[in-house]
């Protein structure tokens, strides 16, 4: 690509700012920027017309482009919506990377706001205070998978747009409505629907409860649960349920407990739709 920037030295302000990017969550923040990684997960963001600022790249890439076809695609991609294309030799595009084996290819993108309004009466997951952030983008790419449109994050929770939960939500962040908040339990209370957690010491089990209609979704601290502020929401809106499980066994991690109930949520609508399996309805 002729019109693509060369970039070789440490010192210029475009890899500065880049690499701020890619290490201080305050800049993510200031700047309302953040670093996307692997043609895969870019080309799946470019697929859903979300805009990207810059795209930096391996200039390896450049030189032996059948080597490297996803990049090469993403590439056209860039150069027909004229995103300015920056080149890095691999000792300085590796410092842009979280990965053990660094991307060939990073995206600068600009996180969209999400849409509370839009999330009234609809199915919703809500996370309290959770801290890992391969168990956030994990749920988040359960909530893409299990037809879940909206997430929204409480004070404490791993930031949704950073690199690490994004990896891990596997390119889920180009098809949810994502927010974050500052009162997750009156977020809970203003979202119109019944409000179910999860805990081993509920009474009512998840194969009990009445799936079909819309509902929401609040999953606590990898250790502590649920906030009690946000406990009382459920008892207000819903219930808490207890998943079914040996009894040897103190709990699942949240992201499995998640996919569980997420998918017999999503398994009950499809029986009541007379859905057939392999059959999307």
């Amino acid at each position: 690509m002729s019109d693509v920037i060369q970039i070789t030295s440490r010192a210029n302000p475009t890899f500065q700012r880049l690499r701020r990017l890619a290490t201080e969550p305050r800049e993510r923040t200031r700047s309302n920027r953040t670093l996307l990684e692997g043609d895969h997960l870019i080309g799946a963001w470019l697929d859903r017309d979300h805009p990207v600022a810059t795209l930096a790249v391996d200039a390896a890439a450049l030189d032996t482009p059948s080597r490297w076809p996803g990049v090469s695609r993403v590439l056209d991609e860039a150069r027909a919506r004229e995103i300015e294309v920056l080149a890095f030799p691999a000792s300085l595009l590796d410092q842009l990377s979280g990965l053990d084996s660094p991307s060939r290819l990073v995206a600068e993108i600009m996180p969209r706001d999400g849409d509370l309004a839009a999330m009234r009466g609809q199915d919703v997951v809500l996370l309290d205070r959770l801290q890992d952030p391969g168990n956030v983008g994990a749920i988040l790419r359960t909530c893409a998978a299990a037809g879940v449109r909206h997430a929204v994050a409480g004070p404490g929770t791993a930031a949704l747009w950073s690199p690490k939960v994004m990896r891990a939500a596997m390119g889920a962040h180009a098809l949810l409505n994502l927010a974050s908040v500052d009162d997750l339990a009156a977020c809970c209370r203003a979202l119109g629907v019944p409000l179910y957690g999860t805990s081993s010491h509920a009474m009512g089990t998840l194969d009990a409860v009445d799936l079909k209609p819309r509902c929401a979704w609040v999953f606590g601290h990898e250790g502590a649960g649920l906030g009690e502020a946000v406990e009382a929401a459920v008892a207000d809106c819903g219930a808490l349920v207890a998943i079914d499980q040996a009894s040897d066994v103190e709990s699942l991690n949240v992201a499995a407990a998640a996919a569980v109930c997420l998918f017999e949520m999503r398994r009950q609508r499809r029986a009541a739709a007379g859905c057939r399996s392999g059959i999307d309805c």
